[in-house]
């Protein structure tokens, strides 16, 4: 195993990561390296998954129970992605006077409901 540092041959075995894959050493320069390490995160069609299920009401936690992935990754992957939307409309020109504007009807109250 040749050192991606210094292209030197003396390297020994250094154990394994937690991921699985060797770990090297090498007595030339002293680097650590992994000549093949594993790709982190989860791949693109596992990310799109969890977008489009949060998006159909499912909460964090139950896409990260039924991908089995963790749910601050879903929620950090969800933040990210309204943030890039985000920056798409606002490149958007403003909208004309003949713009249709669709609202639902929603009535908050905010306070206390208590009565005197």
């Amino acid at each position: 195993m040749k050192c991606l540092k210094c292209q030197s041959d003396n390297t020994i075995k250094d154990g394994h990561h937690r991921s699985g894959s060797e770990k090297y050493n090498c007595k030339a320069c002293s680097c650590n390296f992994t000549p093949c390490p594993k790709p982190k995160g989860y791949d693109a069609a596992k990310k799109q998954t969890a977008i489009e299920m949060y998006i159909d009401g499912i909460n964090y936690r139950r896409v990260a129970r039924l991908l089995k992935i963790s749910h601050q990754s879903i929620s950090n992957r969800v933040t990210q992605v309204a943030n890039q939307i985000k920056i798409e409309e606002a490149s958007f020109p403003a909208a004309g006077p003949d713009t249709i504007v669709e609202l639902d009807e929603l009535f908050t109250f905010s306070g206390s409901k208590k009565r005197n």
